[in-house]
């Protein structure tokens, strides 16, 4: 009898070429849907949550006024829409860069940065209220100031990590640290941004801070950039005047220096323990000045009262503990100063907008993250979360609880 043997049809895998393409495409998926750390989705759903707050109290701020100068009521809101949503699959995708993808670009990003604030200097430059920090693009308004935020964090980050050896040693600190951070924030002062300039300062102090440098060494640039804002603030009238009235607690220069001041703590005030009502403010009918941006707080309290403002407060407190937890868990030094840097920048500037609502500093102009119009802030913010998220992604994971091995079974005597 011929036995005949049966072959596989031309272009069919063999069983264990089949079995070894089954175990890829499981590895892959299982890589695409391998759980997060917990860090990183408390830093990406406080940043999401804060962004739909925003765009809400964006609508709320502006619908009023668009409506009286006879623009669409939410015309404000689409143009801040669209850089949400850019800017949130932005971050999304950004969380996916390996950490040597951010040291790779900390210099470029530093040099295209600088390169973009410079264009305010051009014919493409736009002024307002005697900063000259904006540039205009086809009809759109951007403040190239805010990427150097994110950009000077990640350069600082490299620099001190590649330092780290040295950084016993005051030189290795100041150079390239100091001439090349004064050199970024002079092209930011050049156009009379002290607020921003404020925050590029509170970066470089932040950075040197969770470098781990000593306190002395630290004191230096610390010591320069407060002699520096001073310097600023003091050949500035305008600066001083606002100075001036924030120093004079009865305000009594109502009608210009005290009026924006005033208003924001009146419509902070008004609103009581749950506001009057979204929607409802009444300093946005153009009593308040900048009442969608710097003020934007001022709106939160006064319609949707002490609530609206501690849940605010809450969720940007949860997203301080989720990037420090970040810098406490990594190991890289890298990661822990660039993220510090981050967070300091984004926390520390809603304190200080905060605190200028509630009349604790005078008016500095810088935003409140998350919740200001201007789409290069929120843009900007989303990036700098989409780094964190990165962070976040490289922590060193949790290995196994070690079991015990079983006692060995107690052999029983034998009893004569």
């Amino acid at each position: 009898m011929t036995s005949t043997t049966t072959r596989p049809a031309r272009g069919t895998p063999e069983p264990a070429e089949r079995s070894g393409r089954g175990l890829t495409a499981r590895v892959s998926l299982g890589r695409v849907f391998a759980p997060v750390p917990s860090e990183f989705l408390l830093i990406a759903s406080t940043s999401l949550l804060l962004t739909g707050f925003g765009l809400v109290m964006v609508l709320s701020a502006t619908s009023a006024i668009g409506t009286a100068n006879g623009d669409q009521p939410y015309e404000a809101l689409l143009k801040q829409g669209i850089f949400a949503v850019i800017g949130v699959p932005l971050m999304f995708i950004m969380s996916r860069f390996p950490i040597a993808f951010w040291k790779r670009m900390a210099w470029p990003a530093l040099i295209i940065a600088t390169l973009g604030q410079m264009l305010v200097f051009t014919p493409l430059g736009h002024s307002n209220d005697g900063n000259r920090n904006w540039i205009v693009i086809a009809g759109m308004q951007a403040q190239p100031s805010e990427f150097l935020k994110l950009a000077l964090a990640l350069w600082l980050g490299y620099v001190l990590y590649r330092k780290q050896t040295l950084l016993g040693l005051w030189r290795h600190v100041f150079i390239p640290v100091v001439p090349v951070a004064a050199l970024v924030i002079a092209t930011v002062m050049a156009g009379h941004d002290l607020g921003t300039a404020m925050i590029l300062v509170l970066i470089v102090i932040a950075a040197l801070f969770f470098s781990g440098v000593k306190l002395r060494i630290f004191i230096i640039p610390l010591l320069l950039g407060v002699i520096g804002v001073a310097v600023l603030a003091v050949t500035s009238t305008d600066r001083m005047r606002r100075i001036m009235s924030f120093l004079d607690p009865v305000c009594a220069d109502y009608y210009n220096t005290c009026y924006q001041p005033l208003h924001g703590i009146w419509g902070l005030a008004s609103g009581g323990f749950f506001g009057l009502g979204l929607g409802n403010s009444k300093q946005k009918y153009d009593w308040l000045p900048a009442a969608a941006n710097d003020y934007i707080f001022a709106i939160v309290g006064e319609e949707l009262g002490l609530v609206g403002c501690c849940v605010v407060l809450v969720l940007l407190a949860l997203f301080a503990v989720g990037a420090f937890h970040v810098i406490r868990k990594t190991d890289d030094m890298f990661v822990r100063i660039a993220a510090g840097a981050i967070v300091i920048w984004i926390v520390g500037e809603a304190l200080l907008n905060i605190g200028v609502v509630l009349r604790l500093f005078p008016v500095l102009g810088v935003p409140l993250p998350f919740l200001s119009q201007g789409g290069t802030s929120l843009l900007s913010t989303l990036l700098a979360c989409g780094v964190l998220l990165s962070f976040a992604r490289s922590l060193p994971a949790k290995g196994p609880t070690p079991v015990a091995a079983p006692a060995a079974a107690k052999t029983p005597r034998r009893t004569r």
